[in-house]
Parts: C-alpha cells; sequence; structure tokens
C-alpha cells in the first residue's frame, strides 16, 4: 500500500463516520487530499476496492469502508497520541464521588460510558474465587432447597440456589455458614478451597453429604461463573441506523443476554494489559460481524475488571478509545 492510498483509506472511513455518506473522488479532493485531480483519485479509491477496502452499495454512488477498511483506521488511531476529553475533570469527580462499593460504580460507568459514546457500554468483574470473601450465608428455603448469598470485596454479591439430597436439620445450614465464614473471611476462595472440607467437617459428620454439596456449589458459583456482568445502552443503540436492521441488534442483545459468549470475548482480553479492538469478522461470536468491540483492562479497588464498548463499524473510534481509555485509567485511581 502507498502512502497516497493509506491517505485516501483514512480520508473515506473518517469522511463515513461523520457524515454517514459514501466518499467520491471529488470529496476527497476538496476536503482531504488538495493537489490532486479527482481522476487520479477515483483510479487509486478503484484499485482499493479490488484489493478489499472499499465497496458500493451502487454503481454511481461513492466509496464505503468494509472492515478491513475499519483496521486500517483503527490502527492509526491508536498509533497516534490522544488528549483527554476536554470534560475529563467533570468524569473523575463523578466517578470518584462513587463510594457505594464496586457494584454501584460499575453500574454507574456504564451508563457513563454509553451516554458519552452512543454504544452498549459493559463491564464484567473477574476472578472471583481470587476475591476476598467477606460474607457467605446459606439459607433454608424449605424442604432441601438452600439459597447461598456471597458478599464479596467491594460488596459484591453473588447468589445461587441449590438442592440438598435430603432435608437438613434447621439449624445445620447456620452452623455450617459460621463454620465457613469463621475460616473463609478475609480470604479468597482460592486460598481456602482445599482445606475448607476438613475444617467444616468436624462436629457435623451426620450432614457430611449435605455439607460436601453445599460446599461444592459454592465453589462452582466461585470459580465457573468467573465474571459478574454490567451493561447499559441497549435501548439507546435503537436510534442508530445500524441497529434498524433487526438482525443486528438481536446479535448484540443475544450477547448480552446469553453471558456465555461474551465471558469468552473478555477471557481474550483479560490477561493483557492493553487495548483490544474487534472488528467485523474478527468477532468470533455469531452475528457480530457487522458490529465492533473495544475492550480494555481497569482495576478498581484492584479488582480485575473488563470495561468494553459495543457498536457498529461505523464509530467514532477516536472518540470512544479516548473516552474508554480515559475511564479505566481513572478507575484505577479508585
Amino acid at each position: 500500500m502507498t502512502e497516497r492510498q493509506l491517505g485516501i483509506i483514512l480520508a473515506v472511513v473518517y469522511e463515513y463516520i461523520k457524515t454517514g455518506e459514501p466518499a467520491g473522488s471529488r470529496t476527497i479532493t476538496r476536503k482531504y487530499i488538495k493537489g490532486l485531480s479527482p481522476a487520479t483519485i477515483r483510479n487509486e479509491m478503484s484499485d482499493l476496492e479490488e484489493m478489499g477496502y472499499f465497496y458500493q452499495a451502487h454503481a454511481s454512488s461513492g466509496r464505503l469502508p468494509t472492515a478491513k477498511a475499519y483496521r486500517v483506521y483503527v490502527d492509526s488511531v491508536t498509533a497516534r497520541a490522544r488528549t483527554k476529553p476536554h470534560n475529563v475533570e467533570d468524569v473523575r469527580r463523578e466517578i470518584l464521588s462513587r463510594k457505594n462499593g464496586i457494584e454501584d460504580l460499575l453500574h454507574y460507568v456504564t451508563r457513563l460510558l454509553s451516554r458519552l459514546t452512543n454504544c452498549v457500554a459493559v463491564a464484567a468483574v473477574s476472578s472471583l474465587d481470587d476475591t476476598e470473601i467477606q460474607h457467605i450465608d446459606l439459607m433454608n428455603l424449605g424442604g432441601n432447597n438452600v439459597l447461598a448469598l456471597i458478599v464479596l470485596r467491594g460488596g459484591l454479591v453473588h447468589h445461587s440456589q441449590f438442592k440438598l439430597p435430603d432435608e437438613i436439620e434447621p439449624g445445620t445450614l447456620e452452623e455450617l455458614s459460621r463454620r465457613i465464614n469463621t475460616f473463609a473471611a478475609g480470604h479468597s476462595w482460592s486460598e481456602v478451597r482445599e482445606v475448607l472440607y476438613q475444617y467444616v467437617r468436624g462436629g457435623l459428620e451426620e450432614a457430611e453429604i449435605s455439607y460436601k454439596l453445599a460446599i461444592n456449589e459454592l465453589d462452582k458459583l466461585l470459580t465457573q461463573q468467573n465474571y459478574k456482568f454490567f451493561s447499559s445502552g441497549a435501548r439507546q443503540i435503537l436510534n442508530l441506523p445500524h441497529f434498524q436492521t433487526l438482525t443486528r441488534l438481536q446479535a448484540v442483545l443475544n450477547l448480552l443476554e446469553q453471558e456465555k459468549p461474551l465471558a469468552d470475548v473478555i477471557e481474550k482480553c483479560k490477561g493483557s494489559p492493553e487495548l483490544k479492538i474487534s472488528l467485523g469478522d474478527e468477532n468470533e461470536t455469531e452475528g457480530m460481524q457487522d458490529n465492533a468491540m473495544i475492550l480494555i483492562p481497569a482495576r478498581p479497588s484492584q479488582q480485575k475488571t473488563v470495561l468494553g464498548l459495543i457498536g457498529p463499524l461505523r464509530m467514532d473510534y477516536e472518540r470512544s478509545i479516548n473516552i474508554l481509555e480515559t475511564v479505566a485509567e481513572i478507575l484505577d485511581e479508585n
């Protein structure tokens, strides 16, 4: 690719992001690349179309960018130094004023990100088994039905219902909860999992099968359900022309509702300290090939978290990346 071709790709993508209109050769020469004739630009655009960077909705229309062109544009954006949003101090003050625990914080942050970017915003707290336990309650719901409530550092609350093989004595669950909390409170589940069985067993032999099953359920809740998700903006994207196509909207809603695909996406970002941007066919989740996703790790209150934006390929990447990076940096201060 020549430098001239790179400039044309960036110009066509930028023009489409800003106006939503296909870019013709006259527009490019008038607004972006002066000193070249429309005919020269037109020939270059034709070559770039053959190379897979552009397409035409109609034979007589200007060019539209493909996901391949968006990738060139996004790589250019991320390679440049970015200035902070003009309202960064207002954003910092709003975020740092949240004092009601990490759940309240992430609910607020997703709403803020969605409002500032017009995208769907997501957040996920990961590695729950590495997070400090504050309290665990096992509550009898009647018969052999049990509710487990787990409160983690930062105020994260997880719950799960399960059945024991037999109806348990009224005080046994309370005693089991007490024993678990005596040993586990102030520690992460990964620290206490292996020795917890032996610790709680003393004096509870008559309910050995039940207590093992109860601890197994706690283990599944904290290790297999390894993320807690927050999202905002699903209604907001209904106003975007891109999501007037039902299949595109349904793909995003399915991603939010079926947490496993979203967890798979976030798992790939979790181990990286850098921004991750997936465009078009780079998204492996079914139906997401017309969309873009931006993810970035953060550590509010030292808890491993991933923030993200989901939107159309025609996203204002420069603004969205800038806002997402700024919010992640502020959360790291929290």
